[in-house]
């Protein structure tokens, strides 16, 4: 049977923190998109409505042995003991694609649910559980930079330097122009680094 264990938002952290360094984990956050404007246009019954189906799906169609918490207003956690990050991805776009693509009766009309999921896991990207949550953080803000919608896993920016090496001005540039392309910092950087040995080609 697919059920996870709801747990409130101080108990799952607690987990984290006690969780057993030698066990791998896997986190995922999720948020439901559009919300704040959902609230704002169709009022708080509703916001309350879309909560519950988003809450009923995650309960429901979670492996057993999920732990599943609320960490306030329309965001959700879940932790996947013993689960990769890959295998995390799979569940979590099923619940993805049945929030997404079926109709919702909520306030006497139907509606889809969008949701962007990010997915952090430990130790293939943080050394610490403890660090988990602000990855999957990461990882889903960066679902909603490209697009919404959608399943993202952490992905380390390694070629974002914050050093001595850039000036402030330099690197306060970078992060302007990757908000407004909806891109990270890392993925321009590359970008940069490929004109850079295109152009030196005949040298390398």
């Amino acid at each position: 049977m697919m059920t996870a264990q709801v747990l409130d938002r101080q108990a799952f952290l607690d987990g984290l923190d006690d969780w057993s360094s030698a066990t791998p984990l896997t986190v995922a956050l999720a948020d439901i998109d559009g919300f704040a404007e959902l609230n704002d246009t169709e009022g708080r019954d509703i916001g309350d409505a879309v909560i519950t189906v988003v809450h009923r799906a995650l309960k429901g169609s979670l492996p057993r042995g999920t732990y599943l918490a609320r960490m306030g207003g329309d965001e959700f956690a879940c932790a996947l003991p013993g689960t990769t990050p890959e295998e995390a991805l799979i569940v979590l776009e099923e619940i993805r694609q049945h929030l997404a693509t079926r109709r919702h009766e909520l306030g006497g009309r139907t509606r889809a649910i969008n949701v962007s999921f990010g997915i952090a896991a430990y130790p293939q990207h943080v050394n610490a559980v403890g660090d988990l949550t602000v990855a999957a953080d990461e990882a889903m803000h960066r679902a909603k930079r490209e697009g919404a919608n959608r399943v993202a896993i952490y992905v380390e920016d390694r070629m974002t330097l914050k050093s001595n090496y850039y000036p402030k001005a330099q690197l306060a540039r970078l992060a302007k122009a990757a908000d407004r392309l909806g891109r990270t910092e890392a993925s321009l950087l590359r970008e940069a680094l490929g004109d850079v040995l295109t152009k030196y080609r005949d040298e390398i």
